[in-house]
C-alpha cells in the first residue's frame, strides 16, 4: 500500500511582445516576441493510512485469557452504573476512536482540553483533543467509592462492563465545561441539559481494562466496525487514500456530490485508489 508517485503539473503563460521602442530611417520598427521556459513544479504523493494520533492505535479490551478473573475481581470492587450515553462514550474510548486517551480523562487531561483543544504527550507532541471525555459522579457515588483505587463499571442491567484503575476523583466545573466547550452557557442545548447540567458535581478518571466489546443489540452491530477492523478493509480494498464524511442524516444528492468530487481531485492529484468513508452521528446528536 505505502506507494510513491510523483505529480507533474504545466504553467503555461500566452506570449507576450514587446512594445514599440523606435522608428529608423533603415528599417522597419522592431518587434521582439517571445514564450517564456515552461515551469515544471513537482509533487510529491505519499499514499497510506495516517498514524492514529500519538503513533498508536489504543484497544482497552482484557485478553480472553485474563476475562474469567476480572470479572471475579469486579465483584468485590464498588460499582458506578454508566448511562447510555455513558456506556458510548466508553465504546469510543475501548476501541482506539480517541487514541491516545487510556480512559476517562483525569483532570491534568481535562483541563489541557478545555484550556488548549489539545493533549501534550510524555514525548512532547501535542494531539488535537478539543471535547473532554470524561465521566461524571454524583456525591453518593464519590462516597461508596472512598479510597479505592479500582472501581467497576456496570450497565443497566448490572452486568460488569470494564474496570477503570488508578482512579482519580476531582471537582466537575460543569459551567466552565459548558462554556469552554461550545461557547456559551444559554440554555436550550439538547447534549447538555441532558448529560451534563443534571449530572454529579463529580468526575472520575482512570485507566480502563474492558472486559467485552460494547454491542447495542439493535441488528445494525455488524455495521460498527472499530478503527483497526476499518484499517484492515482498507488495506484489503488496497486504498492508497481515504476521505472521510461524517454525517447527520442519510446520504443525499449533496453528499453523494461532494464524495463524487472529492474522489475526482484525488485521482487528478495522483492517487490511485481513493476510498470514502462515511460516519453517520445519527439524527439523535443533530443540532448538539
Amino acid at each position: 500500500m505505502a506507494t510513491m508517485s510523483a505529480l507533474f503539473t504545466k504553467t503555461s503563460y500566452p506570449p507576450q511582445s514587446l512594445p514599440k521602442l523606435f522608428n529608423t530611417h533603415f528599417s522597419p520598427a522592431l518587434k521582439l516576441s517571445f514564450a517564456p521556459k515552461i515551469q515544471r513544479k513537482r509533487v510529491r504523493i505519499q499514499s497510506g493510512l495516517i498514524d492514529p494520533d500519538g503513533g498508536k492505535l489504543v484497544e482497552l479490551f482484557v485478553e480472553k485469557s485474563q476475562k474469567d478473573a476480572k470479572k471475579k475481581e469486579a465483584i468485590s470492587l464498588p460499582k458506578v452504573k454508566l448511562t447510555k450515553i455513558d456506556t458510548q462514550w466508553l465504546h469510543v474510548i475501548s476501541e482506539g476512536w480517541a487514541s491516545p486517551l487510556r480512559g476517562f480523562m483525569r483532570e491534568s487531561e481535562f483541563l489541557q482540553t478545555l484550556h488548549f483543544n489539545s493533549l501534550r504527550l510524555e514525548n512532547g507532541s501535542f494531539v488535537n483533543m478539543s471535547v473532554p471525555i470524561v465521566l461524571a459522579i454524583d456525591d453518593l457515588q464519590k462516597q461508596s467509592i472512598g479510597e479505592s483505587k479500582r472501581v467497576v463499571f456496570v450497565d443497566s442491567d448490572d452486568n460488569t462492563v470494564a474496570i477503570l484503575s488508578d482512579v482519580e476523583i476531582y471537582k466537575h466545573p460543569k459551567e466552565e465545561r459548558i462554556a469552554r466547550t461550545w461557547g456559551t452557557t444559554a440554555p436550550g442545548l439538547p447534549y447538555v441539559e441532558e448529560t451534563i447540567a443534571g449530572s454529579g458535581n463529580w468526575l472520575i478518571g482512570g485507566d480502563l481494562e474492558v472486559i467485552e466489546p460494547i454491542k447495542y443489540h439493535d441488528g445494525l452491530d455488524h455495521f460498527r466496525l472499530s478503527p483497526a477492523q476499518l484499517r484492515e478493509e482498507f488495506t484489503r480494498r488496497n486504498a492508497d487514500a481515504v476521505f472521510a464524511f461524517q454525517l447527520r442524516n442519510p446520504v443525499h444528492n449533496g453528499h453523494a456530490l461532494l464524495m463524487t468530487d472529492t474522489r475526482r481531485r484525488l485521482l487528478e492529484m495522483g492517487y490511485k485508489n481513493p476510498h470514502p468513508f462515511a460516519s453517520s452521528i445519527g439524527r439523535l446528536y443533530k443540532g448538539r
